[in-house]
């Protein structure tokens, strides 16, 4: 068994206009850099569309309903001031949400040995009934549920290492302690959620990073806070929230990881996912907004998913 990526080309069709920094050309970045002979042992597959009652169990009926209706046939319409819609962008996210009901049946099914959803629009900062910060369905959640109901995994753990809180995923997740939330964010910054005070029923985890932290900083937040409350919950299942955008290079922040990091992270949450899951780890694509930052670090990312595979390790 060895890593697979699942993408879909609907996902480079929604388009929130000219100069939006969540554009399809972030997604064409990764996928480019993770075309290249190093990355030849991946396998690929194509997103499905989720289904309508496989994204309720994250958001309620009226408000998918209300979001699909209201994607556009021609030009662009504002959910937000930041988030918009255009004649893309429902199957675009329903293609991201597929993707990791897809990868969590592959992986509970064990065709698979963990996996990386490719994927935009992202969805951490989407909540059950508000859609925001470029998201419009929260995809971990629909995928964390989806694990419960459908493979019995019933402690499933989401980590987030955007630049950005995943106010979404947090909200969502808060009140049942069977599902576990943690975070390293830069705060202050968008949204303003992600206080170290804000614990859920025990279950939510929070390490902000104050602006221009770098490696140090970031790796004594999972050494001393993430991991060991992941570990501590013993799930038995790993999902990443996989954003890139607390690169050095990133425009949207101020924090200074490097590519290096983002490897060291993901091998230590597949460390944990091996000891207490037989290796089970999901990623998602979140944020990331300096396509060269955002390819090479998705690429560090990925080869320490193969390398968790078992497959070859190119550092």
């Amino acid at each position: 068994m060895t890593t697979r990526v699942y993408t879909h080309a609907a996902c480079l069709t929604h388009d929130m206009g000219m100069g939006h920094p969540e554009s399809p050309a972030r997604l064409a970045s990764v996928l480019a850099a993770l075309k290249t002979p190093d990355f030849a042992a991946l396998q690929w597959a194509e997103a499905p569309k989720a289904e309508f009652t496989q994204i309720m169990r994250a958001h309620p009926p009226a408000y998918i309903e209300g979001m699909l209706a209201a994607i556009p046939q021609s030009g662009l319409v504002a959910v937000d001031a930041d988030t918009i819609l255009s004649p893309g962008s429902g199957e675009a996210a329903l293609r991201a949400a597929g993707a990791l009901v897809a990868a969590i049946d592959d992986l509970a099914g064990e065709r698979i040995a963990n996996a990386f959803c490719a994927i935009r629009p992202p969805g951490h900062h989407a909540e059950a009934s508000t859609a925001m910060g470029f998201c419009l369905f929260n995809n971990v959640a629909i995928g964390a549920y989806h694990a419960r109901e459908k493979h019995g995994f019933e402690r499933v753990a989401v980590m987030d290492f955007d630049v950005h809180h995943g106010n979404g995923t947090q909200a969502i997740f808060e009140q049942d302690a069977k599902l576990f939330y943690a975070s390293t964010h830069q705060m202050p910054l968008y949204p303003g959620t992600g206080a170290i005070s804000e614990t859920g029923v025990g279950n939510i985890c929070n390490a902000p990073l104050p602006p221009y932290a770098g490696s140090g900083e970031f790796r004594a937040a999972m050494n001393d806070r993430v991991l060991p409350a992941m570990d501590a919950f013993k799930p038995e299942l790993v999902i990443i929230s996989a954003g890139f955008d607390a690169h050095k290079a990133d425009p949207l922040a101020n924090l200074e990881l490097v590519e290096a990091d983002y490897a060291w992270a993901t091998q230590e949450l597949a460390g944990i996912a091996k000891r207490r899951c037989g290796g089970r780890v999901i990623s998602a694509l979140e944020g990331g907004y300096d396509l060269r930052a955002l390819a090479a670090s998705a690429a560090a990312h990925v080869q320490q998913l193969m390398a968790a595979a078992g497959g070859r390790s190119l550092s």
